[in-house]
């Protein structure tokens, strides 16, 4: 089974293909341009020097967020697109799954990705019996909330995500020897990660079509924000 994952979630597009437990190549780009402009030529350059087509895909994994809200709406959007042209099925991922998942670790993982004003968006995942489980449910927290609660209950951490290099230094602070930041090849959104859990879950409860796809933001947007406003 040809699988075709793809996250937009922070600054880095990414996009891969397996074909089965073989990865067959993956792109990822990490740059000030729109994801609505490279996106999808990263896929056709991906294709392509695979000898692939887009209808050569079997099963679509995509991030639903939280991250970036164009980002996510860039990246959900192609995928639906494409599921919608060649009737193919798409399976719904988090991204703080996929960045836990990057990890092989034996204590607790805790993705991070930046949600601006000293907050992150973060859960919490160990792996139990060759399974990723997520043991504190995605949200968005201040720092310091989420350093406390680390610091209480958890040990052995390690942390990945743009989050976790944005407070690199308070992490590390705070956590002292109870944490490790991943390795940078490790530390940022990829689309295999995306891929494989597609696969692992093409029998679960995260199986969508282009109709009911849509983003896991956490929290409104900045416009659904000043309407409320202007609406209260």
């Amino acid at each position: 089974m040809r699988v075709l994952g793809v996250d937009t979630s922070t600054m880095m597009a990414t996009c891969a293909v397996l074909d089965g437990e073989k990865l067959l190549g993956e792109y990822s780009l990490n740059q000030d341009m729109s994801h609505s402009e490279s996106l999808v030529p990263m896929i056709k350059e991906m294709l392509d020097s695979l000898n692939l087509q887009v209808s050569d895909i079997d099963l679509y994994g995509v991030s639903l967020g939280p991250g970036s809200f164009t980002g996510l709406r860039i990246g959900i959007a192609t995928v639906k697109s494409f599921a919608h042209v060649f009737n193919k099925p798409i399976i719904g991922v988090s991204t703080l799954e996929g960045l836990a998942f990057n990890l092989v670790h034996g204590g607790t993982i805790v993705p991070m990705i930046d949600a601006r004003r000293n907050r992150v968006y973060t859960g919490i995942y160990k792996w139990e019996k060759g399974r990723l489980i997520n043991i504190l449910k995605p949200s968005i927290k201040e720092m310091e909330e989420l350093l406390e609660l680390l610091n209480k209950d958890y040990d052995n951490i390690m942390v990945n995500g743009n989050g976790a290099l944005l407070h690199k230094e308070k992490i590390e602070d705070s956590l002292k020897g109870k944490v490790r930041l991943s390795p940078i090849s490790l530390n940022s959104c990829r689309a295999a990660s995306i891929a494989e859990l597609a696969l692992l879950n093409r029998h679960g409860e995260n199986q969508y079509n282009y109709y009911n796809l849509v983003p896991e933001y956490l929290r409104e947007s900045q416009a659904q924000r000043e309407l409320r406003k202007r609406e209260s």
